[in-house]
């Protein structure tokens, strides 16, 4: 990680040139969007020294949270912050200056995450959190993270991993949308992106009164249906679309179709895309999600945490594998040890195609557990890995706070 040194031009603020892939790059993407969010015309100068904790390219949001941090300090230095959703927002929009055609989660966790809870986050109509507390066990809850060292950069891979999900998802809504007889309403087709979020939300729209019904079960609910509704809209096609299927499908040529999904920004190369799979993974884990969420909430004594959360977590790692396709071998493999070794749930961490996973297991057994990772994954992959890296790859976490400033008198 050299040093840097930039300035910022009127007019252009800050040139981001993403043809070598360093490090300050993700700097200037929340400068850069922390200058034009605030409107700072002239912004002030900055001495900054970096530091942290988090691997790089291992799927834990190492460029998010670096990004919301960049955007935070040039705030902080220019005297303007914003509220935490403007923040989110800034952050998510400046990371895609970097080439990745991102979602939001990652920086929201960044800025809104409440100690020892999971956040359930919304983004339409608008970014909303709800903190979930993890229940009371006997023994407690503990998650440790295996990092399977296979780097997994996203910028890097976008064109045939990250951006091909979010062009397959894209253009998946707007064929469902078309399907469902919506496409046409302003909800659907005057938003950009269209999601399949906004499509299950306008096909249900009015149609529940939403205050005389548990929010978590009309979740649930929608989910279901939209599960039946996606395998009818893309069941034709069970080994994907060409470009000209999805184009024909949506009454437009394959370039106004490009157009219509940024491929000119976040170009992407297939020669299938997976509608099918796609939906049913997008739909079955935001279905999982939830029940994780209800399970959480249940406060039902009867309950066994450990396994009705777990199974939710090896569901979530069986469709990213097999119908997302952003597993990797070693990250299956990993998996597999820790099911073993006492894991009740085991899944990949982040975009996923390498990095880390995560693994919930009781928390009397954690010592054990990382033991036999350690025999079994690290001294057959790694011989010879000494204890500082083994340490870095290998931790038990507990969920924290967001971001906040420290000043130094």
């Amino acid at each position: 990680y050299p040093p840097y040194e930039f300035s910022c031009e009127p007019g252009t603020r800050v040139t981001i040139n993403n043809a070598p892939h360093d490090w300050v790059n993700y700097f200037k993407c929340g400068y850069k969007g922390a200058v034009d969010a605030i409107d700072c015309a002239l912004p002030e100068g900055m001495q900054c020294l970096m530091d942290g904790s988090v691997p790089s390219s291992a799927g834990l949001s190492s460029s998010s949270a670096f990004v919301c941090c960049a955007a935070l300090a040039t705030m902080k230095v220019n005297g303007r912050l914003l509220s935490k959703r403007d923040v989110v927002a800034t952050a998510v929009a400046s990371e895609r200056y970097i080439g990745t055609n991102g979602g939001g989660m990652d920086q929201t966790t960044s800025i809104m995450s409440q100690s020892q809870s999971a956040v359930f986050i919304e983004f339409d109509p608008k970014l909303e959190i709800t903190p979930v507390k993890f229940p009371s066990t006997t023994p407690p809850i503990a998650f440790v993270i295996a990092n399977t060292l296979v780097v997994s950069d996203k910028a890097v891979t976008a064109p045939v991993c990250y951006n091909l999900r979010v062009v397959e998802t894209r253009i998946g809504a707007l064929i469902l949308a078309k399907h469902l007889g919506i496409a046409d309403r302003p909800a659907c087709k005057d938003v950009d992106p269209l999601t399949f979020k906004i499509v299950m939300d306008e096909y249900f729209a009015g149609s529940e009164n939403a205050s005389s019904v548990d929010s978590v079960q009309i979740w649930i609910d929608r989910l279901s249906a939209m599960l039946t509704a996606a395998d009818q809209a893309f069941g034709a096609h069970p080994t994907g679309y060409t470009r000209e299927e999805m184009a024909t499908a949506l009454d437009m040529s394959p370039a106004d179709l490009g157009a219509k999904v940024h491929e000119d920004l976040f170009p992407v190369r297939a020669d299938r895309f997976q509608l099918l799979q796609r939906a049913q993974h997008a739909f079955s884990e935001a279905l999982r999600v939830v029940r994780f969420r209800q399970i959480c909430e249940s406060g039902d004594a009867r309950t066994d945490y450990f396994s009705a959360l777990g199974d939710l977590m090896n569901q979530s790692q069986d469709s990213c594998r097999d119908l997302f396709e952003c597993s990797c071998a070693e990250i299956d493999e990993l998996c597999a040890i820790a099911r073993n070794a006492g894991s009740f749930g085991s899944r990949l961490t982040g975009a996923g195609w390498g990095g880390c996973t995560v693994h919930l297991v009781p928390q009397d057994k954690v010592d054990e557990f990382m033991v036999i990772i350690r025999e079994q994954f690290y001294a057959k992959h790694v011989p010879g890995m000494d204890e500082e890296a083994l340490s870095d790859a290998l931790f038990v976490t507990t969920p924290g706070n967001g971001a906040a400033f420290y000043t130094f008198e």
